[in-house]
């Protein structure tokens, strides 16, 4: 994997429309219609983040579907703030020298799980062996964790000399494969860990919180744009206020916050997800402002080991929670500790 330089990142982050290009009244926020994503939904759908910020500043929201194009996006100058899981978070901050970004909070926890089809007649995870399993994204959040369990059971994938075959498909196609029969299972997100069940017929085999302390993982956070984080605190600070009221609100009001958050969804891909995926899918997970950080440096470390990171991954600096613990501090809630490194 290219390295990219730090002049490249800041030269591109200037050049293309970042803070310090006259762009002051605009802030460009990226995030996914996917329900990892709740707070970035329901803030912009509720006007939250725009009350928060204020009639001064515009909000340009941008639907991605994959975290290497947010970060693509993101060392182009295009974005500023984006919610996104960790290991795309990962590698934009190693490729980029530890200067592109910034992570300021967390937003979910769990929602992941390893599902296979009943006609399979897989019942344990030492019976993977010789069997093909889909992941979202070569090299994604997904794609590493299954990768990583390979390696603890002793087992490989096929392209390097062992007996698993790991199909990396966009999950839309792997519930077809998955109803066809092409595929013995996968490793994937929510919803699409529900949906499999539900309209797949699947069984969980492992859900992914039982690998994790106390069943936390990261599955999304919030990166901020270094130089947009250095030059604009005070919006990051808007915003992080809001996110975590928006974080409250959806734990005090899971019903509600479901129905809204189902919503729009149809709205921005044209299909909501069913009551049964929905509500499935919605107790697989949690929303949070903590970052899980120990979580996000075994991935790290995990697509280190799986050949998707030259080197060993330095992450010091990775975090700045400072703006975040305030924010918590303000409102007497408590703060989370600030990583040192792995």
């Amino acid at each position: 994997m290219k390295r990219l330089s730090t002049g490249f990142v800041l030269l591109a982050v200037i050049a293309c429309g970042g803070p310090s290009s006259g762009r002051e009244g605009i802030v460009r926020v990226g995030y996914f219609p996917n329900i990892t994503h709740s707070q970035a939904i329901i803030g912009l759908a509720r006007g939250d983040f725009a009350e928060a910020l204020g009639p001064q500043t515009t909000i340009e929201a941008t639907l991605f579907n994959a975290g290497p194009s947010v970060i693509e996006a993101l060392y182009a100058g295009r974005l500023d703030i984006a919610y996104i899981g960790p290991n795309p978070a990962i590698t934009g901050y190693v490729r980029s020298g530890g200067e592109a970004l910034r992570i300021v909070a967390g937003a979910t926890s769990g929602g992941a799980a390893l599902v296979v089809r009943p006609e399979a007649g897989i019942t344990a995870l030492e019976q993977l062996d010789g069997r093909r399993i889909a992941t979202p994204q070569l090299g994604n959040t997904q794609d590493v964790a299954l990768r990583n369990c390979l390696t603890e059971l002793g087992l490989s994938p096929i392209e390097e000399g062992g007996t698993v075959q790991v199909i990396p498909t966009a999950n839309p196609q792997i519930l077809d494969l998955f109803r066809q029969g092409e595929i013995d299972g996968a490793w994937v997100p929510e919803p699409w860990a529900s949906r499999l069940v539900v309209e797949g017929g699947g069984v969980v085999l492992l859900d992914e919180r039982t690998l994790w302390p106390g069943g936390d993982f990261v599955t999304a956070h919030i990166i901020v744009s270094t130089p947009f984080l250095m030059e604009r605190p005070e919006i990051v600070r808007r915003w992080l206020e809001a996110h975590v009221e928006i974080t409250l609100w959806e734990n005090e009001n899971p019903e509600e916050a479901a129905v809204l958050l189902n919503g729009e969804i149809e709205r921005l891909t044209g299909k909501a997800l069913s009551e049964q995926v929905l509500t499935m899918a919605l107790a697989n997970m949690r929303s949070t402002w903590d970052p899980v950080a120990s979580s996000l440096y075994a991935s790290a470390r995990a697509a280190w080991q799986s050949g998707f990171l030259e080197g060993e991954p330095d992450l010091e600096g990775i975090y700045d929670l400072s703006i975040l613990n305030e924010v918590l501090a303000d409102r007497g809630l408590d703060t989370v500790e600030v990583p040192v490194g792995p």
